[in-house]
């Protein structure tokens, strides 16, 4: 590595080594990575699973700093050895001050969205599911306040009309990436500004959870489908089919006039699956009942049968 600037990069998902690499293949010199602990996982919980991050790390010969407790004196006195003059978050959890306050040049973040729009912990989900035309990346310097800190760079990223979020999170993970190194050697040369963040656009991407990702058939069917693309894959959206939680993790939806109840399901129970809404349909492509596995719609009616389910309006 033929960079002076020593650089401490905290993450732990795939969406984070994306940037990692950027970094690592421009040649500067990555002195640590801090990321999540081990955890056991997969069939039995017999298997130790490591971070995208800690992996990527590992086969470059990359120090990892993996700590439970961020403020434990073990683990900040580690970091300090680093002496490192940046860290780069992506990712990551939030970071108490002593970790994040330490680096002489600060400590610099990405975000999926042009804050301070959408600040919060699902700011790709919100940006789909409430049909934004574009969102983006965001770096800035941490403070205190959760996402409120100054912005060096920010990236604009489309979204396109049949995009999930899982689309959107692939595309920014390589523009988020670009954003990194940018802003990296901005720092580098000290040519950068930083700008205060204008929250009276602030909008905010809480958490998800069962309450928030539940569909509400109800809504116009535009918003039904944004909802739906913008929790796919992960955590989906999901409702009650023949009394069972089940997760739609593709859809399609057609504007139509009727005088069916919203959230009553159509199907023929061979080829489709449709739920009314305000205005329309959904046309449910692959879906995932509790306890079953992922399936297409057809799939699912080979050997599945709707009991309360009425055929499809010819006119629909």
């Amino acid at each position: 590595m033929d960079k002076e600037m020593k650089i401490v990069f905290m993450g732990t998902p795939e969406f984070a080594v994306a940037s990692l690499d950027i970094l690592y293949n421009a040649g500067y010199n990555i002195v640590g990575v801090v990321t999540a602990t081990d955890k056991w996982g997969g069939r039995g919980r017999k298997t130790l699973l490591e971070s995208a991050v800690k992996k990527y790390a590992v086969d470059k010969g990359i120090k990892v700093l993996q700590p439970k407790n961020l403020k434990a004196q073990t683990f900040i006195d580690e970091l300090k050895a680093l002496e490192a003059d940046i860290q780069i978050v992506v990712a990551f959890r939030m970071l108490p001050v002593v970790v994040w306050d330490m680096p002489p040049e600060g400590t610099y973040n990405l975000h999926g969205s042009l804050l301070p729009s959408y600040r919060g912990a699902a700011p790709i989900n919100w940006a789909v599911m409430r049909g934004d035309k574009k969102t983006g990346v965001t770096t800035f310097k941490l403070k205190h306040e959760i996402d409120t800190g100054a912005i060096l760079f920010q990236k604009e990223i489309p979204i396109y009309d049949f995009d999930t979020a899982g689309d959107v999170h692939d595309r920014m993970m390589w523009v988020g990436a670009g954003a990194v190194l940018e802003t990296v050697q901005a720092i580098e040369k000290k040519d950068y500004t930083l700008k205060e963040q204008d929250d009276s656009l602030l909008s905010h991407a809480p958490k998800l959870n069962k309450e928030n990702t539940i569909i509400d058939f109800d809504k116009p069917v535009n918003e039904v489908y944004n909802h739906i693309r913008g929790l796919s894959p992960f955590p989906t959206a999901w409702f009650k089919l023949e009394g069972k939680s089940t997760k739609i993790y593709k859809a399609t939806y057609k504007v139509v006039k009727t005088n069916i109840s919203p959230g009553t399901v159509l199907s023929d129970n061979k080829n489709y699956i449709y739920v009314t809404t305000e205005g329309g349909y959904i046309d449910i492509k692959e879906l995932q009942l509790s306890g079953k596995r992922r399936l297409k719609t057809k799939d699912l009616l080979n050997g599945f049968t709707l009991e309360h389910a009425v055929e499809a309006p010819s006119e629909s």
